[in-house]
């Protein structure tokens, strides 16, 4: 993977559709990103994509192979394998509703009678499964023959958890995460992979050693097809250490929520603090399709400091209210918090420029997710339509809009800073932190043999400069940058 800037987007929400998206991408993003994380394209029944009826073809609303090889050809290109589940609309999970025990899929899906020594948990096991949804996690099928079963649901009921211990599900994934890359994919997301360890009298999550194991069986798959795999888990930030410590790209889901304590607080000690220790092959974000993550930083700040900034959330961040992080709304994830980036920090076009210039200089490849590209404003509207709390960052533009919030000051300098993040060879360099007299300063560089980039950050003032050294005669990246 090319150390620039990515942008993750879905397949639909910049233009309508993909041929939409690789437009958008000629005209604006040649200079400002190395990768794209395209969110779920492939034929789904719920989740907006998350759950897959099949890996095998594009869904016909958002293009075809074709489009994202035109894409693929251009940047590095970053798709989703559901590894936890698969469409309850699948031909292998409706063979198996047909077929029962006959099915030759019958042993893909985790069956409760199968899984449980008595073929039902006790309630001291449901009570130790995380889950974050305030259910069982199971569905109750009827088949053909007028048998039913519990089958393992983790999420929706139209995402059936894989068996992952069995020999016919091993061979689906790994013969897709190959195919994956062999359609272009340079990385591969295992989405909510944690979640396929599972064993009896424990919590069924990130499991050790299993998780191991299966990682490894995957990132050998997708090698095959020349892909790299990219665990996408939500917990502890310890889990993100360890995962580089065995040799898998991270994510610094921390990162979002340190920020914000810092910009909230004036208080950057937090942020050195986890800067120091965060892992240096990973994926950083400020926003993403699911909400800003609070449990990621349980320990990096108090149990006080993360109701504090929850509460400056919603005292400061615009047009967002406690009431749309609840069921009222459709969260049942009690660990994310929904609002855009841009509203979090109520708006201001100087706040939110210095946590992109954070985000930036912070050890890693920056992800931007499309709307905080264009700085998005909250999406009342299209919330209170769905009544899904996360939809409020889940703005689809048209070109029309696309036009206009592309011309917006913030929005050029946003492009600024992504365009010397892309492109300046001081970040291939060594990372530090320097010292400063007061904890309200936050002074990061980069230093890659004579090229040099120093972010000095004043929160008191809410001020922050860039200094930059000049790569060469016929460079058109500045040597300066200043925000406040």
């Amino acid at each position: 993977m090319r150390n620039g800037v990515q942008l993750i987007t879905y397949p639909d929400s910049l233009g309508g559709d993909l041929a939409s998206l690789g437009r958008f991408l000629n005209q604006y993003g040649t200079d400002l990103f190395t990768g794209l994380h395209i969110l779920p394209f492939f034929p789904s029944s719920a989740d907006r994509g998350f759950s897959p009826v099949t890996y095998e073809s594009v869904d016909p609303v958002f293009g075809n192979w074709d489009d994202l090889e035109r894409i693929g050809a251009k940047f590095d290109l970053t798709v989703d394998f559901m590894v936890n589940h698969l469409s309850r609309q699948s031909a292998q999970f409706q063979d198996f509703l047909r077929h029962r025990n006959e099915s030759e899929w019958r042993r893909m899906f985790l069956r409760y009678n199968e899984f449980w020594p008595n073929g039902e948990p006790s309630s001291d096991d449901l009570s130790k499964i995380y889950t974050r949804k305030p259910r069982p996690p199971f569905l109750e099928v009827e088949f053909a023959d007028g048998n039913r079963e519990k089958i393992w649901c983790s999420f929706g009921y139209e995402q059936i958890d894989l068996d992952i211990r069995q020999s016919v599900t091993r061979e689906f994934i790994g013969r897709t995460l190959r195919q994956l890359g062999e359609r272009g994919a340079k990385m591969i997301r295992l989405d909510a992979i944690a979640y396929t360890t599972k064993k009896p009298g424990t919590n069924c999550f990130f499991l050790e050693p299993e998780i191991w194991e299966t990682l490894g069986y995957c990132q050998r798959a997708a090698a095959v097809g020349g892909a790299l795999v990219l665990p996408e888990i939500h917990g502890h930030y310890s889990i993100q250490q360890n995962l580089e410590k065995h040799g898998f790209w991270a994510y610094d889901f921390a990162l979002p929520m340190l920020v914000l304590h810092t910009l909230y607080s004036g208080n950057s000690r937090r942020l050195r603090e986890w800067l120091k220790i965060c892992p240096r092959r990973q994926i950083t974000t400020l926003d993403t399709h699911d909400g800003i993550g609070v449990v990621n930083v349980v320990d990096l700040l108090s149990t006080s400091e993360i109701e504090t900034a929850k509460e400056s959330l919603y005292r400061y961040g615009a047009n967002v209210k406690p009431i749309y992080n609840t069921t009222n709304y459709g969260n049942l994830d009690i660990y994310q918090l929904n609002c855009t980036y841009y509203s979090a920090l109520g708006e201001s076009d100087t706040a939110y420029l210095i946590a992109r210039a954070i985000q930036f200089f912070t050890p890693g490849i920056p992800q931007v997710y499309y709307v905080g590209l264009l700085a998005g404003r909250n999406d009342i509207e299209r919330l209170e339509r769905s009544k899904q709390g996360r939809d409020i960052n889940r703005h689809d533009y048209t070109w029309e809009e696309i036009e206009r919030e592309t011309a917006r000051p913030v929005v050029n300098e946003l492009f600024e800073l992504m365009r010397l993040r892309t492109n300046h060879p001081a970040f291939g360099g060594e990372f530090a932190i320097q010292k400063t007299e007061e904890d309200s300063q936050l002074d990061l560089q980069w230093t890659n043999g004579k090229d040099s980039c120093r972010l000095s950050v004043d929160l008191t003032a809410m001020k922050a400069k860039i200094a930059a050294t000049k790569t060469n005669a016929d460079s058109e990246l500045p040597t300066e940058i200043q925000i406040g």
